[in-house]
């Protein structure tokens, strides 16, 4: 294990261009509960039925008290050591590009910046009439929030089942990937399309590739390197120590 993590972060150091991937362990670390496992069941309800736009549109109400439910406990849960390492890491290398499949904005508050949510963001809420797409961070939206500037009803500003990812959003993704020199993916199953595919685009581009997670995944055994263990404890090694190297080594 120690000599692949050495391995991993000499790549890191030399690397001008980077991409990560993270996905819900990475979240479930500060203790938000993923969508699919035994936390999945909300008054009865399958969680993945809720999110949906059918189900918004059978019960707007319903999936609203879910939401609320769902912001009062991230609004709760606080960054991660996995969290604030690759906001390091975003400082130290040229060209770094986050992308992640949360949509609990602790990557924003870690301080990252360069970030792609494929899966949007819960604490943005877009007008279902205007279309008009606004940040709110308060813990409950009410019953049927309506949108300040038309008066239609606002959905959650996050990507449900059965929808599509915001093409200019993937289409970035996939350029970051295909163009990057090193890519990390992060607390993922590696089950998920087109999330799953996007380390293998950052390899047929030639990237080395490393997978960090519990657990190894369907893709384990095509990865250049594979770390398990908690991202919270692998990716802040990684980030560590070598902060003043590429300066010192400029001339």
């Amino acid at each position: 294990m120690e000599m692949a993590i050495n391995e991993l972060k000499e790549a890191l150091q030399k690397a001008e261009r980077v991409t990560v991937l993270t996905g819900a362990g990475v979240s479930a670390e500060s203790g938000i509960p993923t969508f699919r496992g035994a936390d999945g069941l909300w008054k009865n309800y399958q969680a993945t039925d809720l999110a949906t736009p059918e189900a918004f549109a059978r019960d707007p109400e319903l999936v609203w008290e879910f939401y609320n439910w769902r912001r009062d406990l991230i609004g709760q849960k606080a960054c991660n050591p996995a969290h604030t390492a690759l906001a390091r890491l975003e400082g130290l290398i040229p060209h770094f590009t986050l992308i992640t499949q949360n949509v609990d904005g602790l990557h924003l508050l870690a301080g990252s910046r360069h970030i792609l949510e494929l899966h949007g963001n819960i604490w943005r809420v877009q007008c279902t009439q205007c279309h008009a797409v606004t940040m709110d961070r308060s813990p409950h939206m009410g019953n049927l929030p309506r949108c300040r500037s038309c008066g239609g009803l606002l959905r959650p500003g996050v990507v449900w089942f059965g929808e599509s990812l915001d093409p200019d959003i993937l289409n970035q993704a996939i350029a970051a990937c295909r163009n990057c020199q090193v890519m990390m993916v992060i607390g993922t199953s590696s089950v998920v399309q087109p999330a799953a595919s996007l380390a293998f685009t950052a390899k047929s581009g030639g990237a080395r590739v490393a997978e960090i997670n519990l657990e190894r995944t369907p893709s384990s055994d095509r990865m250049d390197v594979v770390l398990l263990g908690k991202a919270g404890e692998m990716v802040p090694r990684l980030a560590a120590g070598w902060g003043n190297s590429r300066d010192q080594g400029a001339g």
